[in-house]
This record gives C-alpha cells, sequence and structure tokens, in this order.
C-alpha cells in the first residue's frame, strides 16, 4: 500500500490491535471495538491507540527494512548472488534516491511518529501511573523512531558535532506542518528531551515487549555514545546495570539466546515482540540467512567475521554461525581428497548460515528483534570508558563479556596481553562487532568512530574485477538519500549529496 506523507492521519489509531501473548497492564478492546471518538478521547482508547504504535515498528515495513538498511552494509555479512529486490543497493553501497526499502521505512516511521502525537497531545500526565506509563510509553517510541531515522538518513554525529542536516522533527499532529530537515544536532537533542520524559513518567514493571524507565536509560547510554558524551554514556549504563532487572544470560544457554521469547530473557532490555501469527515466513529477517526447510538463505556471515571469531574455539558465539556441508547421496557429509568436509556453496561463495533470526520458540523463520540488551550496556561502558583514558575499566567491561562467551586465560586481556592490539578502543570495537554482529550496529561502531568499513572478502558486493571494496567514512553513502517522493510532497526536505 502506497501513504502519502500528508494522509499520515489516524494510522495508528486504526491499527490498534492486541500483541498476543504481551499485554502485560493493557487490558485494552480490540481496536474494531472502539469508535474513532472513544479512542482519542478516552483513556482506554489511548491505550489501544499506544498499542497500535508498537505494532508500526513491528510492521515488515519498519523492521525488516530498518534491518537491511543498517545490517547489510557491514562487513559481517556477505550475500551470495545478485537481486533486483532494493536490498542489494543497501549491500553494496549504490544507493538510489527511489528505493523500496528507504521509501518504505520513510513513511512507515513517520506513521509511528505521527500515532505517538496523537497519544502526546490527548493523553494529560499525572491522571494516574497507569497513564503516566503510557504517555511514557508514547515518548520513548517517538525519541526511538526519530533516533533510527536520523542515523539511517544523517552523518554520524560525531563526524561533525551534529552540524550536518538531519531530518524532519515532528511533534504535533498538524499534517499541514511539513517543516525542513533539522540538524543532527537537533534532533539527538530532541530524542534526548523525549526519552529524559519517558524516563521520568515510567516504572520498571513492564516486560521487554514494551518500554519503561529502565528501555528509556539504554536507549540514551546509546545516544550519548554515539554523540561521544562518554560520561553520559557510562552513567546511563550504570543506571540500567545497577537496576537488578537484568543479567547476562549464562554462558551454556547463549547460543540459545535469540531462541526464547523475550519476555523470558534477563538479558533483554526491549525487543520487537513478534508472536507466531506475525510470523512473515519468507519474509522474516532469518529468511535471508537461514534455508531450513524454508528461507532464501542467501547471506552469509563474512570470512572477515568469521576469521575473527574463529581465533578462539572455545568461543560459544561461534555457534551461532552454521556451516553447510555438501551430502552424498545417502545424505552423509561428503569428504574431499583431504578428508575434510566439503562445504556447499551458492554461486561459488561458501555457505555459512547466520541462526540470530531463527528459531524463536522452535519456529525456523520467527524472531523477535532485539533492539536493546544488557551485554550492550557493558560495551557502551568499555567504549566510552576507553575513550576517556580508563584502560584497565573498559577492559574489565570487555573481558565479563568475554567469560559469559565461554572464555578465560590468555583469551582475556591486561595490559600485559594485548594480543596484538595497540589500542583499547580497537579491542572494544571488536568485541562490540564479536557480540553484537547481525543486531544492526555494526555500521554505526564504523562509522561514527571515524573508521573505513572494509569488505576485502568474497561476495557480490565487490566491484567487477576487484578483490576490495574500502567505503571511507567520509563517503556519501554512508548515508541513504531522502526518498525523491517525499521530496516532491515536501519541497523544503533537502537532499543528501
Amino acid at each position: 500500500m502506497k501513504f502519502k506523507f500528508r494522509n499520515y492521519i489516524y494510522p495508528a489509531i486504526l491499527c490498534a490491535a492486541v500483541l498476543t501473548g504481551c499485554s502485560d497492564d493493557l487490558d485494552v478492546q480490540p481496536y474494531d471495538g472502539l469508535t474513532i471518538d472513544q479512542t482519542t478521547g478516552t483513556p482506554e482508547g489511548l491505550k489501544a491507540a499506544t498499542i497500535g504504535n508498537y505494532n508500526y515498528i513491528k510492521d515488515p515495513y519498519y523492521t525488516r527494512n530498518f534491518h537491511m538498511l543498517v545490517e547489510y552494509p557491514s562487513d559481517n555479512v556477505a550475500l551470495s548472488g545478485t537481486t533486483t529486490d532494493p536490498l542489494f543497493y543497501a549491500y553494496n553501497y549504490q544507493h538510489l534516491t527511489s528505493m523500496g526499502i528507504t521509501d518504505n521505512f520513510f513513511r512507515k516511521a513517520y506513521q509511528a511518529i505521527y500515532g505517538t502525537n496523537v497519544v502526546i497531545e490527548k493523553l494529560q500526565e499525572g491522571q494516574s501511573a497507569e497513564l503516566d506509563q503510557v504517555l511514557g510509553e508514547n515518548y520513548f517510541l517517538r525519541a526511538m523512531v526519530h533516533f533510527d531515522l536520523v542515523n539511517i538518513f544523517g552523518r554520524p554525529y560525531a563526524q561533525d558535532g551534529g552540524a550536518s542536516p538531519g531530518v524532519m522533527i515532528r511533534n504535533n499532529t498538524d499534517i499541514n506542518d511539513l517543516p525542513p530537515r533539522s540538524s543532527v544536532k537537533e534532533v539527538y537533542e530532541f530524542v534526548i528531551g523525549d526519552l529524559e520524559k519517558a524516563a521520568s513518567l515510567m516504572g520498571g514493571s513492564k516486560s521487554s515487549s514494551f518500554a519503561s524507565k529502565e528501555v528509556a536509560q539504554a536507549l540514551l547510554s546509546r545516544v550519548y555514545l554515539y554523540m561521544e558524551n562518554n560520561e553520559k554514556a557510562i552513567e546511563y549504563a550504570d543506571l540500567v546495570i545497577n537496576s537488578g532487572r537484568y543479567t547476562l544470560l549464562p554462558t551454556a544457554d547463549l547460543p540459545n539466546y535469540f531462541t526464547y521469547a523475550n519476555e523470558t530473557n534477563r538479558e533483554t532490555i526491549f525487543a520487537i515482540k513478534h508472536t507466531l501469527q506475525d510470523d512473515q515466513t519468507w519474509g522474516s529477517l532469518g529468511s535471508m540467512y537461514l534455508n531450513d526447510g524454508m528461507g532464501y538463505g542467501e547471506m552469509y556471515a563474512s570470512e572477515s567475521y568469521r576469521n575473527l571469531i574463529d581465533k578462539f574455539e572455545e568461543d560459544k558465539r561461534r555457534e551461532f554461525i552454521v556451516p553447510v556441508y555438501e551430502k552424498n547421496a545417502d545424505g552423509s557429509i561428503k569428504t574431499g581428497a583431504d578428508g575434510k568436509p566439503v562445504l556447499a556453496a551458492r554461486n561459488g561463495y561458501q555457505k555459512y548460515y547466520i541462526t540470530k533470526y531463527s528459531y524463536q520458540e522452535g519456529v525456523v523463520t520467527l524472531s523477535s528483534p532485539v533492539y536493546l540488551r544488557l551485554a550492550e550496556m557493558y560495551l557502551n561502558r568499555a567504549e566510552a570508558n576507553a575513550k576517556l583514558g580508563n584502560d584497565e575499566a573498559a577492559l574489565e567491561d570487555v573481558n565479563l563479556i568475554r567469560r559469559r562467551a565461554g572464555l578465560s586465560g590468555d583469551a582475556l586481556f591486561s595490559a600485559s596481553n594485548m594480543m596484538g592490539y595497540t589500542s583499547v578502543l580497537d579491542v572494544v570495537l571488536d568485541e562490540r562487532r564479536l557480540e553484537l554482529a547481525w543486531e544492526a550496529q555494526r555500521k554505526y561502531d564504523v562509522f561514527r568512530n571515524k573508521r573505513t568499513m572494509v569488505r576485502n572478502y568474497p561476495g557480490t558486493h565487490l566491484p567487477s574485477g576487484s578483490n576490495t571494496q574500502e567505503i571511507p567514512y567520509t563517503h556519501p553513502r554512508v548515508v541513504y538519500f531522502i526518498p525523491e517522493q517525499e521530496i516532491i510532497l515536501n519541497p523544503k526536505l533537502e537532499q543528501n549529496p
């Protein structure tokens, strides 16, 4: 379905379906039991509208497109073929001004923002703790979506202090108000204001399918880290870590992290909840990473990432990667002349499936994408401490994550055991890569730290006749074009170079 920007009205109100299995405190009628007046004029209706806003970020136009736009340009993935799907242009940095995944993401994002603005304008603060919680959730969602938008369409804050163009800030329901792009700095300030407001309104009783005080604090830690306000990044990471709400999953359970329902996983801070009725099957995130009776299985773990994770065989995170072997007619694994198993390939590219978006509750293509988790808070703190010169504290947090991954002894870092690294920051960034691979963070980690994305490994991202692809942080395609259709609808929008 195509939506025009000027028609971004009542979408969340009309889509307030309850998230099955995760209603928590929200005892609401289904959307078809409410009139528009009931929805916008009663607390119960605004609770229902809030569920509709969560559904917007669950929509494939948001969640799936966000993942493709952010993860596919990273050095953790290798695509095994060409495709007419616009995901290919995200993967190989050949962006278009009219590209389905940016068009649809942009529109769905602003629909979600409109929906949050409806609730924020209608719901008066201070009526009850329950309604303040609902209001806070909408402030969080509005902040989260603006943050995702500005990082996709605006250059990293740390590159120029946020001076470059960001995205439109939408804080009202006036459909005739079509603002120009605010600067990245202005958008970040808006996001921080909303998150601080959200944290002040919310408590900590909701499950990880919903926003809570700690969810807002966790995102604040990430926002401040991206701004290189390192003291604040540590402050908010500490609040989450010390809240007592979250614990790292035990080492033995780590390979199964993403198979558990997010509400039962004490490490997950916020996930975009998907139940069986939400399973996108062939259109799911996991479909591109795995073929197990269903799925395309075309995007693999990159050689670059595999070389990093394979440094220590005991690292449990290696189990998120599944090598695929050729089979004999009897189903046994085929071996080569050297006696070793023969890896299967597609178009000459060896198959290494990724399982982080598969097998939730045993369903091959079902997953609830994790947006925030406790491991990131330790790594946020580690990066911030590394940049402040607190090397010992940074390595302590890195080692905490490595121990959880099953590493010990000489596999842990210290001032006398840097394992070839010359910088603690480099240690932290590689640990972030190891831990958060395929969770839509690597691209940001590279470019906001003014690094080059090095993709000198097999895959269809390589230019014809070349074995290298290196994208410097100054490259114009670090960010995507503003969708051309949106500029037609709102001529105040300035296009990216």
